[in-house]
């Protein structure tokens, strides 16, 4: 087995499919990780935010939360609309455009590519962070821990999904349960204790009070705390990876999902106030996460703790999965409707798509080093795109009903409809609330995306019409056999078999020497009647043509192409076939062979003409000689 099969696994059929497909367990970790992962670091975002108001921000956390529940309740079942209605994969994309028009798709598919792309930079970073806090000596490796990492997720999602969840499956399981745990153990001790438990870890002092609890201070932490909603819709967006009955699966998986997630939050939210944990400030000194404060109280800094912040850190580092599952399948249904290069719609040796997995990877690694690792500033942009993305999602559901009609559709429109609303009016408060934040980059983001996607496909448009034909093939206007011009630096074996080769296809064959001051290129004028001309008339046919063009600028390509286009002028009804010979070099040779030939062939593409076809002639080096 060689190193690609090593690294990514055995090339699967297109039959063995399902082998790659997975069930509510496997699915859990790969697709939900990014929301179960924010139950950690949304209310956090929240609280932050109210850290101005000391010791009553943790009173004000609670509704903030119940708030978010809402709107999770409203667009978890507006999903559930989607996913039967749209079993190959409901993404935003495919409702906005199917319901409300392309361009509405576009917008559509725009957010969700900024959502997923600053998922991965932002939760790798937050992962790495987090590390480099409990273990101060990594702090300077903090961009090569980010990079390994991202190529760790890379590489597993190139071998395909299953190899994901099993890799995600036991931190995410640890993180749950350890979370879950903490809040049955804090709940019961706050109750034993009449509701005011004493921290087995008492808390930092909170902060003096600066602010007042304003409706503006009160939305724009609604707006941080709804950051726990990214990555629900993942599930919609990656319907066929699941095992059949597929849409039961995925929207069990879904119902499972949401559940958890509401659960953690409720938990947080909870504990929070019975035991008085209070906001300190990102990167100053004595900060403390929110989970870190509520466990240290509930179980005191022993193994438990622990073993439940080693697992946060890897579910945080780990959450960036999500995109991983998300993005490609994105790029792949609008590289279907011809708005990418049709590559993104290539499944690969895995059954993944593996060019919107390395684009992922490529974007988020220069996220990461432009920001050198730490990406705090782009938490802001997360629910801009994630909730617009919802939000057009909805309104195309709503629209999808209205024209489909059935007997369920009045009640599926209301759910489509009701969050609709909910997701929409939460957008505006987060757009408004973190406009100076950096959600205006994300505004202009999304129409440059836009007219991007527009601009490809109206590429692909004309090169549709242009390459159309029409009616039956027209042999009428060839005129004679092909001239035959092979660019030839010595008369070695590649050149040979070109000149041989040749004779197959016609008998008007030249071959053109640039003379160029290059040591490696031999003047062929003298040796070729006697190797070249009277051989080729001996065997009974026309003897080639040398075409010996000097360069006094040292220049090969420029004369080459004056040439060929000069041929092919002055032979207007015949094709002009270049016949490239090419050395063929394996291993490690095959990065110190020439790469003149290769070049040739890029020039003779965008610039020779209509007459002109080229012909690769590979001589192996290495092959063996009969």
């Amino acid at each position: 087995m060689g190193l690609g099969g090593m690294l990514l696994g055995r090339p699967l059929r297109s039959d063995e499919e399902h082998v790659e497909q997975v069930g509510t367990p496997s699915a859990i970790p790969v697709l939900g990780l990014d929301a179960l992962a924010s139950s950690s670091y949304g209310p956090e975002a929240a609280l932050t935010v109210l850290i101005g108001l000391g010791a009553a921000a943790s009173l004000h956390l609670t509704p903030i939360i119940g708030l978010v529940l809402l709107v999770l309740l409203a667009t978890a079942l507006s999903y559930r609309q989607t996913i039967p209605a749209y079993p190959r994969g409901g993404g935003s994309f495919t409702v906005a455009k199917d319901n409300l028009g392309p361009r509405a798709g576009l917008v559509a598919a725009s957010m969700l590519v900024v959502d997923y792309v600053l998922n991965v930079a932002v939760a790798i970073s937050a992962g790495v962070g987090a590390l480099v806090s409990a273990v101060p000596p990594l702090l300077p490796y903090t961009l090569p821990l980010c990079l390994g990492l991202l190529a760790l997720l890379t590489l597993v999602n190139l071998r395909g999904a299953r190899s994901a969840g099993l890799l995600l499956m036991v931190p995410t399981y640890l993180f749950v349960g350890c979370l879950l745990a903490t809040f049955v153990i804090g709940g019961v001790r706050a109750l034993a204790a009449g509701g005011d438990p004493i921290p087995a870890v008492a808390p930092p002092a909170p902060a003096p009070v600066t602010q007042a609890a304003t409706l503006w201070l009160l939305a724009h932490a609604f707006a941080a705390g709804c950051t726990a909603l990214t990555g629900i819709e993942a599930v919609s967006n990656a319907v066929p990876i699941f095992r059949p009955p597929t849409i039961p699966r995925a929207v069990r998986t879904l119902t499972v999902l949401v559940a958890l997630l509401a659960v953690l939050l409720v938990g947080v939210a909870v504990l929070t106030h019975a035991y008085h944990v209070v906001p300190t400030a990102p990167g100053a000194p004595g900060y403390q996460s929110l989970i870190s404060q509520i466990v240290g109280a509930v179980t005191g800094r022993g193994a438990f703790y622990y073993v439940t912040m080693a697992a946060v850190l890897a579910v945080l580092a780990l959450s960036a999965n999500t995109s991983f599952a998300g993005f490609p399948r994105v790029l792949r249904v609008l590289a279907e409707d011809e708005y990418l290069p049709a590559g993104f719609a290539h499944r690969g040796r895995r059954l993944v798509y593996g060019q919107g997995i390395l684009l992922l990877a490529a974007l988020s690694a220069a996220l990461l080093i432009g920001f050198g690792g730490i990406t705090d500033r782009l938490i802001p942009l997360f629910a801009v795109g994630a909730f617009g993305a919802f939000t057009m999602s909805q309104i195309g559901m709503v629209a999808h009903w209205r024209r489909t009609g059935g007997p369920h559709a009045r009640r599926s429109r209301i759910l489509n409809a009701t969050g609709a609303t909910a997701t929409g009016a939460t957008l505006v408060v987060i757009v408004v609330a973190k406009f100076w934040e950096g959600a205006w980059l994300t505004i202009t983001v999304i129409p440059a995306l836009v007219l991007t996607f527009t601009h490809i496909r109206r590429h692909h448009d004309r090169l549709e019409r242009a390459s159309q034909g029409e009616g039956p093939l027209d042999l009428g206007e060839l005129d004679g056999d092909p001239i035959i011009v092979i660019p030839m630096r010595r008369l070695g074996q590649a050149a040979r078999k070109a000149l041989r080769v040749a004779y197959l296809m016609s008998s008007d064959v030249r071959a053109v020497q640039i003379l160029a001051e290059e040591m490696a290129t031999d003047d062929l004028t003298e040796m070729w009647p006697g190797l070249v001309q009277h051989p080729t008339r001996a065997a009974g046919r026309r003897a080639p043509t040398l075409v010996v063009i000097r360069s006094p600028y040292r220049e090969f390509f420029a004369p080459f192409l004056r040439y060929v286009r000069r041929l092919a002028a002055e032979h207007p009804g015949r094709v002009i076939a270049v016949l490239v010979p090419e050395e063929v070099q394996r291993g490690w040779a095959y990065f110190l062979a020439r790469r003149r030939s290769r070049i040739l062939k890029t020039l003779l593409l965008r610039g020779g003409g209509p007459q002109i076809a080229i012909v690769d002639i590979p001589w192996y080096v290495d092959a063996p000689r009969g």
